[in-house]
């Protein structure tokens, strides 16, 4: 939240935090398991369903293939898509991301990049996530909040988990 703030007022700042594709969003957690654990939380359509916000995921989870996320946000279904960027199993997770929810054209300059890299640390794995064009601060202080709460809820089904 303080990273797009910083970008919305900061000149400097905003050059370095913010790229071609507007305000990028940041997320990371640390999760007490190996990553073999939290990369199949990310690839797991039953375990995403219990931290995702009830969402249905359907992919194969393969470069260049569709991704969908169908189910119910704050009282209105939705249906959003993409398509599998980068696949590094146990590594890296890329992909573009559309929500129609956000009432702006399906087009290609109204998708987002969401990236997932994992990395082992002592005792556990880190997650960093990055989502990009966001339009404003408020857009992307929101993408943040709600990366957020995905990845702690990520990191508490997991720890239950092992």
């Amino acid at each position: 939240m303080v990273f797009c703030w910083l970008r919305a007022r900061a000149p400097a700042l905003r050059e370095r935090h913010m790229d071609n594709n507007g305000f990028v969003a940041h997320a990371s957690t640390t999760v007490m398991a190996p990553v073999s654990a939290v990369w199949d939380a990310l690839v797991n359509p039953a375990v995403i369903k219990q931290y995702m916000f009830g969402a249905d995921v359907i992919s194969n989870w393969k470069e260049g293939t569709p991704i969908v996320w169908k189910g119910e946000w704050q009282g209105k279904r939705f249906e959003d898509k993409g398509v599998i960027l980068r696949v590094q199993p146990n590594r890296l997770l890329s992909y573009s991301h559309f929500s129609p929810l956000e009432g702006k054209p399906d087009m290609p300059d109204n998708y987002h990049i969401v990236t997932v890299e994992l990395s082992e640390q002592p005792g556990g794995t880190q997650i960093s996530l990055s989502q990009d064009n966001n339009g404003t601060a408020q857009t992307c202080e929101h993408s943040e909040k709600n990366w957020n709460m995905a990845l702690a809820g990520l990191k508490k089904v997991v720890e239950q988990r092992v």
